[in-house]
């Protein structure tokens, strides 16, 4: 951990528009926040040349630990999780900016013990989640009662693997909905696109990713826009029959291709920064 007057190290895993962002953001502004850059990853080192130092680069995630961060951050792909999530919860607070790897049961099983029992906290990072430290609330007061997620994006932004992708191709130029259901069922059909409903599932712990449900549309209609509605319903008033509920819209400005929406990397940045270790435990950021 960062000692008291020392900058707390992060390292980046994954150099996609994201990670790059952040990267930026640790260059630019790390002193000025206490921070400093431990290591960037990513799968084609090629692509930091020229943009991220050549001492900072790690050819090998076998060799981070060596970088001694005090925080990783996951922004490639929910496998890097599923490989190496306990081995950096050994050595450091770890940000996971793929959730869909929870929805494997013994990946968050994992995960959550590691981090308690080395004192490490699991970050899970709100992202384009609207409303997310209100939804955890109510789900440690067990006063969620349900919880729905729906996602609509231009089908160029969807990266989509068997029958969805299928359904996206024949429903081109309409919109369609492609699915509709648990949020657990979905995470390993659209891995990059609904980290947003992995970490409402993740959020609403009362649920999880069974009783969290889930909705993906792709509207060619949606040129400008990434939108993402939430539906919750809390408990019902006894002597009226009266149920609590709450209903939003987020609206990212977004080009029709991109997966991440604008406002989201600032969310990311926002999130890193509150990052200081709260302890073995997972916490929403």
């Amino acid at each position: 951990m960062a000692g008291e007057g020392r900058p707390r190290r992060v390292g980046i895993i994954g150099f996609g528009h994201l990670g790059q962002y952040l990267t930026r953001k640790i260059t630019e502004e790390g002193e000025q926040n206490s921070l400093e850059l431990a290591f960037v990853w990513n799968r084609n080192q090629a692509k930091m040349d020229g943009k991220v130092q050549r001492d900072h680069q790690l050819e090998s995630l076998s060799e981070m630990v060596q970088r001694r961060a005090d925080l990783i951050v996951e922004v490639a792909h929910p496998q890097i999780t599923k490989e190496y999530g306990e081995e950096i919860l050994r050595h450091a607070d770890f940000m996971v900016g793929s959730p869909t790897a929870f929805a494997e049961r013994p990946v968050e099983a994992k995960c959550r013990e590691a981090a308690r029992r080395h004192g490490h906290t699991l970050y899970v990072p709100s992202g384009a989640l609207w409303g997310g430290e209100d939804i955890q609330k109510m789900a440690d007061s067990k006063t969620l009662k349900g919880l729905k997620v729906t996602m609509i994006k231009h089908p160029a932004s969807f990266r989509l693997v068997g029958h969805l992708e299928e359904l996206k191709e024949k429903g081109r130029g309409e919109r369609t909905v492609l699915y509709q259901g648990p949020v657990r069922d979905l995470c390993p059909l659209a891995p990059n696109n609904v980290n947003t409903m992995a970490a409402a599932a993740m959020a609403a712990h009362n649920l999880g990713f069974d009783q969290v449900q889930g909705c993906l549309v792709a509207d060619p209609s949606l040129t400008d826009w990434h939108v993402v509605d939430i539906e919750l319903r809390g408990p019902v008033d006894e002597a009226t029959g009266h149920q609590f509920t709450v209903k939003s819209t987020r609206r990212n400005p977004s080009s029709p291709g991109a997966v991440t929406g604008a406002v989201t990397y600032a969310s990311f940045w926002s999130s890193l920064l509150n990052c200081k270790g709260h302890g073995g435990k997972l916490c929403l950021c």
